[in-house]
């Protein structure tokens, strides 16, 4: 007998008894009936996928996002619905993405640009090509040798559940073109930093150190950097040149924008629940793992977690803009509400595969809350970690204040197959995982809402810290 079903099944038939006598479900029965029957993570995910598509941050695409989802949180009861704007540096990736090796062995490659590549002139660049297996290769290369040349930069990601082997690899993206850079190169390309095998590179900002001027720097695709290195093994010396023509361009400055909706609490003045994702995405995919999802996630998790009764503390969402090029949402929602006591963060932005593991940053401050919490959550295949809980991206606000976090860690097996590809789309969302992620995170976030005393500390109120007094 499957003892787990069994429960979820008795869970059911509890919402059931307790809906049929006009009586408001229990949390639990609520998060019960998420896991089984919720539609609003769904709901979300393919109406802004399907009517919106690929958000590129601070591009017109990603205010109509904003727009629709205001739309979506009104229609759906949340109150203080808005749209807050800011500023921020445009980045967008222009038509023109291409790459060929030129000798020994010509053929093309398939290559897009990375945030914040700069273009080559018209016709493209076309240099030998060097290869550093690893970032701290590149890092040891002698000042000025690479003058004139295109650096190639690979690395050995694999697949895991917690996605560590994302921090292993993503230097090569994130610092590879800069260092590259201030070494004299005039192009760079990458192994794309993913796990698939298809010809779909995987984009993703970069950066170049203040006073290093951006060159162009792009993602080759992991079956053409796999190819690319075998070329290098068979050429037997002989130098490889790789034609390089991209135009991606800053456009300047361009309004961007947190959207923000609440489940008003019976208890306003006490600090949020603040449930975060971002809703941009890169321009070559509709972003339903990254972070269509990650949104749909949380707004459904607030609205089940209602269904239990209003909760004593808001539970406010926030859909922050412009993650993807810099974190631009989650800098100007902190610089704006940074004298706005926060009670706790959570983010959900890794994907729409099942929850395995539950993490905070008050195991050893509040370890009675870290355990109701763990125990509540294991009837959903969730273990409780040991590991202090850092909150996601869009949560700058509450590390700024130095408050409670949640991370409610995601099996990332499969994520980085998609993540910042073309293939980032609605059909790879499995929609009982997608249900798994509601429940988990209405039960989580039931609780918390709930929680009369200081979430970090479980001590009075007076005894929090005085950036979380409540």
């Amino acid at each position: 007998m499957n003892h787990t079903l069994t429960a979820f099944g008795a869970l059911s038939l509890a919402l059931l008894s307790t809906t049929a006598s006009g009586q408001t479900p229990s949390l639990e029965a609520a998060a019960g009936a998420a896991l089984e029957g919720d539609t609003h993570a769904w709901d979300f995910v393919e109406g802004l996928t399907t009517e919106v598509g690929p958000r590129q941050a601070g591009t017109e695409a990603e205010s109509r996002a904003r727009a629709w989802a205001m739309a979506w949180l009104k229609a759906k009861g949340f109150a203080n619905v808005a749209d807050e704007p800011f500023m921020m540096d445009t980045w967008v990736p222009g038509d023109i993405a291409r790459a060929r090796v030129t000798a020994p062995f010509a053929q093309d490659l398939v290559v897009l640009p990375l945030g914040n590549s700069a273009a080559t002139p018209a016709g493209g660049i076309e240099a030998e090509v060097v290869f550093f297996r690893t970032v701290d290769d590149l890092r040891a290369a002698p000042a000025g040798s690479l003058a004139g040349k295109i650096a190639y930069i690979s690395h050995q990601m694999r697949p895991a559940q917690d996605g560590s082997h994302y921090g292993f690899a993503g230097p090569a993206r994130w610092v590879g073109p800069g260092i590259a850079a201030s070494k004299g190169a005039i192009g760079a390309v990458i192994k794309s930093v993913g796990t698939d095998h298809h010809r779909n590179p995987h984009t993703g900002g970069t950066s170049f150190p203040e006073g290093v001027d951006a060159i162009p720097a792009g993602a080759l695709s992991l079956p053409d950097a796999e190819n690319l290195e075998r070329m290098f093994a068979r050429a037997g010396g002989r130098p490889l040149t790789l034609k390089l023509e991209m135009n991606p361009r800053q456009i300047g400055q361009t309004q961007s924008g947190n959207v923000v909706g609440e489940i008003v609490g019976r208890n306003p003045s006490l600090p949020p629940v603040l449930l975060a994702c971002h809703i941009d995405s890169w321009w070559n995919a509709p972003g339903a793992f990254d972070d269509g999802a990650g949104c749909g996630i949380i707004a459904a998790a607030a609205l089940s977690a209602a269904e239990a009764g209003q909760p004593l503390r808001t539970i406010r969402v926030l859909l922050a803009g412009a993650e993807e090029t810099g974190l631009w949402g989650s800098r100007a929602y902190s610089a704006a509400h940074l004298d706005e006591p926060i009670a706790v963060g959570l983010e959900s932005d890794f994907g729409a595969d099942r929850i395995w593991r539950f993490d905070s940053n008050f195991r050893e401050t509040n370890p009675a809350l870290h355990k109701k919490i763990a125990l509540a959550v294991a009837r959903f295949g969730v273990s409780s970690g040991s590991d202090v809980a850092t909150g996601g991206a869009d949560l700058n606000i509450v590390r700024d204040q130095k408050g409670a976090l949640v991370d409610l860690q995601q099996d990332g097996t499969r994520y980085f197959d998609l993540h910042h590809t073309p293939d980032d789309t609605l059909d790879k969302i499995d929609k009982a995982q997608l249900r798994q992620n509601v429940a988990v995170w209405t039960q989580v976030v039931g609780i918390l809402a709930n929680e009369s005393t200081s979430i970090l500390t479980g001590g009075p109120v007076p005894s929090a810290p005085a950036i979380m007094q409540e």
